[in-house]
Order: structure tokens, then sequence, then C-alpha cells
């Protein structure tokens, strides 16, 4: 199959060793957790370019050490509106490719957020959520995909060690 939709998307960590995601509420579903990013538009000029503006949008983010740490892929659709990278018009099944992005927060603005999940209540809650990554506090939430919460959860030390967090000499909290 082909890739008919790419999406980059944020392991996103605080100064305090926090991971920072969004929790969404959906009207009619149990609440679930997602870390921050979109699809990838024609007009980024890379997938990590596509990961800087979606942070810009959706929590008027900027970041640095910025590194692409893991992929995954799921069934999907592409065309009007879903694929980003100019596959056609109509609904065409192939792969998501999602491109997940360890980085730190550099400074985060929450009133320069936008787009239509912010202002369409027919799109649910975007929350803004901090899970300190010391602990096991990751372990309780619902974050999605499972296989992205796993990731993290093998990998904490080495996450927070790129994002220049020192997790032997942090303590928990």
């Amino acid at each position: 199959m082909r890739v008919v939709r790419r999406a980059a998307r944020a392991i996103l960590i605080d100064e305090r060793g926090q991971l920072v995601v969004f929790r969404r509420t959906l009207p009619g579903h149990p609440s679930y957790w997602s870390t921050v990013g979109g699809g990838v538009d024609q007009q980024d000029a890379s997938v990590e370019a596509a990961l800087h503006r979606e942070l810009a949008e959706e929590l008027g983010a900027t970041v640095d050490r910025v590194q692409q740490v893991f992929l995954t892929s799921a069934p999907g659709h592409g065309g009007a509106g879903s694929d980003r990278r100019g596959a056609g018009s109509g609904r065409e099944p192939g792969i998501t490719v999602h491109h997940f992005f360890v980085c730190r927060l550099v400074s985060m603005d929450l009133t320069t957020r936008t787009g239509t999940e912010f202002t369409n209540p027919a799109k649910g809650r975007y929350d803004v959520e901090r899970i300190d990554l010391h602990g096991e506090d990751l372990a309780r939430f619902a974050l999605q995909p499972e296989t992205v919460k796993e990731f993290i959860l093998a990998n904490r030390a080495a996450l927070l060690d790129a994002v220049g967090e020192d997790s032997q000499t942090s303590p928990v909290r």
C-alpha cells in the first residue's frame, strides 16, 4: 500500500520532565490523551517543518532539541481534506504514517492557538495537560496510540536525556 497521509507528532517534554499532551474529550465518547501534532501540509518543507507549524498552531509553542525517535503506521485514507500531500481528490485507501519527534518545550502561549479544533464545539475539547515522566504516572493514562505510550514508557530515560534533562538526578515527583 502507498502512503496517503503523513503526520508529525511531538513527544513534547517541559523543563520539569513532564510530557505535554492533549486530553481529548469528544461528545459522547470517553476521554483519551494524545500527543500534539497533525498532518503534513503541501506547503510544509519537511515533516519536521510540519511539526513546528502544528506546535505553533495548537499550543503557541516553540521547541528545540528536536529529533525523530519513533515511527508508526496504520491503514488510512487520503483525499480531499485528509491527504495533505496531494494524493488526489477521492478518498484513497493506503497507509497513514505518524512521525514522532522528541523535543524540549521552550515557550508556550495558549492565547495564540489557532484552528477549527479550538472554535468548533463538535470537535470536542483539547485540554492541555502534563504527565510526569519520572514516576509511573503515564501508565495510568489512555494515551493514544498505545504503541507510542509503550515506546515512551520503555524509553523515558533516553527521551529525558535527549531534551537535556538528567533523569538520574531529578527527584521523583
